[in-house]
């Protein structure tokens, strides 16, 4: 069960004394979120919206809807970072879910056949980790938890971030994340190339998601060669706040012309297959909003990410590829 932090909130509100609130999380705890809200509006008579978009990380704080529904606080909830707020007026709660990771760490210790793992997990499991280790290092696996870095805890990844297993690579055999999510466990196998398994309280299994994330890694490269081939590109700019990389479009767009390319720029929201078809002349496209766009949807036509758009200049310039997702942040 996903347990948010009210009293944080409820103390924030008493000390600000805001007339209105916004909160927002994603998608998976927007139920619980409903129910915080309706807490606040009881306890202190004042509108608490819930921005329900769909949120995806510190990157997607839909900020600007609060400022729009003249919200004088966003409680923006379940992404934990090393800092707790962003400005004045974002405020970032944790929710934790109080799921127990004991029976599902004794058998991932029978089952995998590595013996010394990095530790990882993300924002709602965070408080399980040394836990999970205990239990693994009594087993007689050497266990290693990689340091975070910028916005990250140590032990933590994104979907986009990795700095806590890229740090250990060369020191263990395996990564073990904890929880439930495949989209953050491929990017950690993509980003160490080393096997990877999923420790899933839920289903109580381990789950070895590495042949899925070389799935990916193969679908992320023939998006590349077949990208090599376009003459017209077009290159979407984020507008979410924390997606707005607009340095980078600029960067690609005088490289591509440089070498004979034409290039038209674009800026999206929500970039999805459907608005993209909605753009005429284009034959490939690069978004350098968020890099799990590319890699984990479908397009009609070749979308790359920031990674992989460095991978395609050094193509088109006769340079290999070799390694290009073993990066530690895909920006």
């Amino acid at each position: 069960m996903i347990v948010i932090d009210e009293k944080k909130i409820f103390e924030e509100i008493e000390k600000r004394k805001p007339v209105s609130v916004a909160l927002n999380g994603p998608d998976g705890i927007i139920p619980k979120i409903q129910e915080t809200a309706s807490n606040v509006m009881k306890k202190f008579g004042i509108p608490a919206y819930v921005l329900a978009d769909s949120c995806f990380g510190t990157c997607d704080l839909n900020s600007n809807g609060a400022k729009v529904l003249g919200a004088e606080i966003l409680f923006h909830i379940g992404h934990t970072i090393n800092s707790m707020s962003f400005g004045d007026n974002i405020i970032l709660i944790d929710a934790f879910d109080d799921i127990s990771f004991e029976n599902i760490a004794k058998k991932c210790a029978t089952e995998i056949k590595e013996k010394t793992v990095s530790l990882v997990t993300d924002s709602q499991h965070l408080h399980e980790i040394d836990k999970v280790k205990k239990i693994l290092e009594e087993s007689g696996i050497t266990v290693k938890i990689g340091k975070g870095k910028g916005q990250l805890n140590d032990g933590q990844v994104f979907g986009c971030e990795f700095y806590p297993v890229t740090e250990t690579k060369n020191i263990v055999e395996a990564n073990v994340f904890l929880g439930q999510s495949n989209f953050h466990a491929a990017g950690i196998a993509l980003s160490t190339n080393i096997p990877t398994y999923v420790l899933d309280p839920y289903f109580n299994e381990v789950r070895d998601v590495t042949e899925f994330a070389k799935k990916l890694q193969k679908k992320a490269i023939l998006t590349i060669y077949k990208a090599a081939e376009a003459e017209t590109f077009g290159i979407i700019i984020g507008l979410k706040e924390g997606q707005f990389s607009k340095v980078t479009a600029l960067k690609f767009k005088k490289e591509l012309e440089s070498i004979g390319k034409k290039v038209q720029l674009f800026a999206i929201t929500e970039i999805s297959d459907d608005r993209l078809r909605n753009l005429k002349g284009i034959d490939a496209f690069i978004q350098v909003a968020c890099p799990r766009i590319s890699t984990d949807n479908h397009f009609h036509k070749p979308v790359l990410s920031t990674p992989q758009a460095n991978a395609l200049l050094k193509i088109l310039k006769k340079e290999g590829i070799e390694g290009f997702l073993q990066i530690p942040h895909w920006l």
